[in-house]
């Protein structure tokens, strides 16, 4: 494990960002669409914790399904409070279903206790357009993890 990919820790994945400029707007406060950055490198990274990287699972998946690919299908977002620079948030992810060609987290970000924003985020697999399958190893290596923590609904 590498320290930049975060960890494992009670069922979720947890990964430390850090505020830079780039990241805020004109008032100093971070700018809504980089949340969604962050959120997509927890995504990635609760994956590679996984042992799903993402190169390994497109060669896989390429190979089941030329073509494939994961799109966010649908999002919920609640901006609760601003993050400014130079905080350090946690980015929290979580199972909350996996389903034959889906799977929705719980994603969070937080400044020490504080809840800045919640996301909802349905991920779906297609290939050539078309709701496909979660390729076998992503699968089975979620599966693994999600049954030993027992909080996600695998269908």
């Amino acid at each position: 494990m590498n320290a930049l990919d975060g960890e494992l820790r009670d069922g979720r994945h947890v990964m430390s960002v850090r505020v830079y400029y780039e990241d805020t707007d004109f008032s100093g406060i971070v700018y809504h669409a980089n949340y969604l950055r962050f959120m997509e490198r927890g995504r990635t990274n609760h994956l590679r914790l996984l042992g799903a990287h993402h190169r390994g699972l497109f060669e896989e998946a390429s190979a089941e399904a030329p073509g494939f690919a994961f799109v966010v299908r649908s999002m919920r977002l609640e901006f609760l409070k601003p993050a400014r620079m130079d905080d350090v948030l946690a980015v929290m992810t979580a199972p909350e279903e996996v389903k034959g060609a889906s799977i929705t987290l719980n994603q969070r970000i937080l400044r020490g206790d504080e809840l800045l924003v919640e996301a909802h985020v349905r991920v779906a697999c297609v290939c050539e357009g078309r709701a496909r399958p979660i390729p076998k190893g992503l699968r089975t290596a979620m599966r693994a993890d999600w049954e030993r923590i027992g909080r996600a609904l695998i269908r």
